[in-house]
């Protein structure tokens, strides 16, 4: 099992997962030709991935999708609502639909795709399973539902966002119907509610978490770990190892035998 996000944040995201011989990209909202330079960066032959799941249709999330599927004779998965919604930024790609809440298999992979809350049009999580254990991945939600909480418990590795420090956000440029938008339920988490996400699903098999979609005007990346670091140490415990999702370079490489 290998994991890294390639990007992380408003101008772009993408990562890059492996479990049991199957490579994907979860959304991939940097250019086609960038994507491919960050995964080189990993030691990751673009030729060798097997499809990109998307989340929603949001620019930040697909903006390089129909370029790197069609260069690398991609397969791009997603719901038929978010499909049809990315069809402008995507163009023509060979769309492999899915129905959220409904889990399948793809390449010897069971992926199930759970509905979120957020400002789009039918926006979804992931928990992957292979033998190698579950990979949980939950970004872009104004809460964490309780259908969250239940997909991603037990999970080996796990990507959660923590976009926001609420003083900042308060504080900031951001104008007030923005700040509300962020703040509202179909908005981001923040700090404080990506740390009470994880408490939630803190268990001793959990190995790797992500922190994920840090806002670069209304959060900083010490903050967002301290909130995760807390609250791993309170816990009795082995803790799992936390890495930090970036805008402009990719994070760290979770890797487990």
């Amino acid at each position: 099992m290998r994991l890294s996000l390639l990007a992380s944040g408003s101008k772009g995201n993408s990562l890059f997962m492996e479990t049991d011989g199957c490579r994907l990209l979860i959304d991939a909202g940097l250019s086609g030709r960038e994507t491919i330079a960050r995964l080189s960066s990993i030691g990751v032959d673009a030729a060798t991935l097997d499809g990109i799941l998307i989340t929603h249709e949001h620019t930040d999330h697909i903006r390089g999708v129909g370029a790197t599927a069609r260069r690398l004779k991609l397969p791009v998965l997603g719901s038929a609502r978010t499909l049809q919604a990315a069809r402008h930024v995507i163009g023509r790609v060979d769309d492999v639909e899915f129905e959220p809440g409904t889990p399948f298999v793809f390449k010897g992979v069971s992926i199930d795709p759970f509905p979120v809350t957020h400002d789009a049009c039918d926006p979804v999580g992931y928990r992957i399973e292979s033998g190698e254990g579950g990979i949980g991945f939950a970004t872009d939600l104004g809460i964490a539902t309780r259908l969250t909480h239940d997909k991603l418990k037990g999970c080996r590795a796990l990507v959660l966002e923590f976009n926001h420090d609420e003083r900042m956000l308060q504080d900031g440029p951001y104008p007030w119907h923005l700040k509300q938008r962020i703040r509202s339920r179909h908005g981001h988490l923040s700090n404080a509610e990506g740390a009470a996400l994880l408490e939630e699903l803190l268990h001793p098999g959990l190995q790797g978490v992500f922190l994920s979609h840090l806002s670069e005007v209304n959060n900083d990346p010490q903050l967002a770990m301290a909130s995760a670091r807390k609250l791993v140490d309170s816990q009795n415990v082995c803790g799992p190892d936390l890495f930090l999702g970036w805008q402009h370079q990719t994070s760290g490489v979770f890797e487990a035998d």
